[in-house]
């Protein structure tokens, strides 16, 4: 898909194989990370959700992760997507969307990696993954504003991620305020009929 402009102009597939519109997430602050169930950073599920929990909070409406299984590294994530479903949630209780497996590198990269890896190339200028738990921060507007390799723990992306849902609020592109200015508008109509 070579014609996008944005992170929700994709639709990668969840788990069972369906397409999972990333136009749904439009007006979210999203954090995209390739995962692994077998992998030294797998640990790293634990720190996601804490901050996945910890945001969410704060910020109901307005922020989520997104899990990318992939099996591209070590072969580190050999399981099937019910498998890797339920290694997250029984292991680290993850909550957040983990989508079907994919490629993030190579001929058969899902285009929303290749997307990606174009918009927010890595250290000298390179467009590929190096290995998992790469992190994305998508703003509101579906532009890509962060990228971190595998040893960036988690929890230290708090701060990033809290600026980028302050920036969309003063801009007004987050999800909740938008949420909020349909319900002022219908119940002006409301009131007004």
């Amino acid at each position: 898909m070579s014609s996008a402009t944005t992170f929700y102009d994709f639709e990668p597939v969840d788990k069972k194989g369906s397409p999972f519109p990333l136009t749904d997430l439009k007006g979210k602050v999203v954090l995209v990370v390739n995962t692994a169930s077998k992998c030294g950073f797998t640990p790293q599920f634990q720190g996601l959700e804490k901050l996945y929990q910890d945001i969410k909070a704060k910020h109901p409406e307005d922020f989520t992760i997104i899990g990318f299984p992939c099996n591209q590294f070590g072969s580190q994530d050999p399981g099937s997507n019910d498998e890797i479903q339920s290694f997250c949630q029984i292991n680290y209780g993850v909550t957040f969307p983990v989508l079907g497996k994919l490629d993030v590198n190579g001929d058969k990269a899902a285009p929303v990696w290749t997307w990606m890896k174009e918009q927010q190339p890595g250290l000298l200028g390179l467009k590929r993954i190096k290995w998992n738990f790469e992190k994305f921060l998508i703003s509101a507007d579906g532009k890509v504003v962060g990228r971190w390799a595998s040893l960036t723990k988690p929890e230290s992306l708090e701060e990033p991620i809290l600026k980028e849902i302050e920036k969309a609020k003063k801009e007004g592109s987050l999800a909740s305020l938008k949420k909020g200015a349909e319900g002022a508008e219908a119940k002006a109509e409301e009131a007004t009929a």
